[in-house]
């Protein structure tokens, strides 16, 4: 995962640097293209720590150890529920959302329903005790 990590920590690190610059530049008169800079140099750098907070739990991956063999990359990689409709749903509300964007900001909220029942559906999908199904 310090790859994964690196890859996004490096280009925050330019954009904070790049948004200085922009600053000084502009002589911070001209705040949106200053903070735009500075926010997207903050979104790579929450990816970036949320890898090295995984390769921390994790640790070392096959694929990241020059003696890593493709046999220990065999068996199960996560919990998948291919028999789901839920996504369905969440499509049909964005679809819904795009459609708003383009015919009329009254079928936002119709949207916002739909998109709120499939998003408590696919996450309580799997959960146990009174409200398992």
């Amino acid at each position: 995962m310090d790859r994964e990590a690196n890859l996004f920590i490096l280009p925050a690190l330019f954009f904070f640097a790049a948004g200085t610059v922009y600053g000084f530049l502009t002589h911070f008169h001209e705040w949106v293209g200053f903070l735009a800079i500075l926010l997207t140099g903050g979104m790579f750098l929450m990816v970036g720590y949320y890898f090295r907070m995984l390769a921390k739990r994790h640790g070392k991956r096959p694929e990241d150890r020059n003696d890593g063999e493709i046999a220990e990359l065999a068996g199960e990689q996560g919990v998948f529920a291919p028999w789901s409709w839920w996504p369905l749903v969440l499509a049909a509300a964005a679809a819904l959302g795009f459609a708003a964007l383009a015919i009329d900001w009254w079928i936002m909220a119709p949207a916002a329903v739909l998109a709120v029942i499939g998003l408590v559906g696919w996450v309580f999908e799997f959960s146990r005790g009174q409200h398992a199904h």
